[in-house]
């Protein structure tokens, strides 16, 4: 009896400390045996919870937010001239055509502002005859405007028989002399062309 005892009180203190080095080690893992996150781990974790809207007002500014990126976007595809954002006029090779060709040649438009501030200046320096030199330069120029509209009507329907026989070229005319008539920097899609640059025979 006394040897039994004796092997009793010998296997307490190897349970103690099998019992002791078990708790050691499961403070090293947490919960279900996973590997305790480190302080970064925390804190990204953190700020995805932080992410997830938990109110009604929140989802709303969430859903506010991404719409508003969302249509950032697609505004920036469209001036970029990414044809899976463009309006169903922009789209097509046609119409892209006729953009770089537009955008290709120097329009009299250009110097509107240029001439309109000038005429103003004219009008109101108190001469008469100054008034009536800006206006006959506004005059000008606003016909130099039509004759190049017609010159780039006439020159277009033949750069668009030639490079798009079998197509349908309805409504290019009124589309590049729309565009034909805005500032370069008010074009949209952006011009992706330069002045005078040479136009590619492929637009497919």
């Amino acid at each position: 009896m006394r040897s039994t005892l004796f092997r009793r009180r010998q296997s307490e203190p190897a349970a103690v400390a099998s019992t002791t080095s078990q708790k050691a080690g499961g403070d090293k893992l947490s919960g279900k045996g996973r590997p305790t996150p480190t302080r970064k781990e925390a804190e990204a974790a953190a700020r995805a919870r932080a992410k997830v809207p938990r109110t009604r007002k929140e989802l709303a500014q969430a859903q506010r937010a991404a719409r508003s990126e969302s249509s950032a976007n697609v505004r920036q595809a469209m001036k970029n001239g990414d044809e899976r954002y463009l309006l169903p006029r922009d789209k097509g090779p046609v119409r892209r055509f006729v953009r770089d060709f537009v955008d290709v040649r120097f329009s009299f438009i250009e110097l509107m502002i240029p001439l309109l501030i000038f005429t103003m200046v004219l009008t109101y320096s108190g001469s008469s005859r100054l008034a009536q030199i800006g206006n006959t330069v506004l005059l000008g120029t606003l016909l130099l405007v039509v004759v190049d509209m017609v010159v780039l009507r006439f020159r277009l329907k033949r750069e668009l028989g030639r490079r798009f026989p079998d197509d349908s070229t309805k409504g290019t005319t009124y589309y590049a002399m729309t565009r034909a008539l805005q500032m370069k920097f008010m074009r949209l899609p952006k011009s992706k062309v330069k002045v005078g640059q040479a136009l590619p025979e492929d637009y497919r």
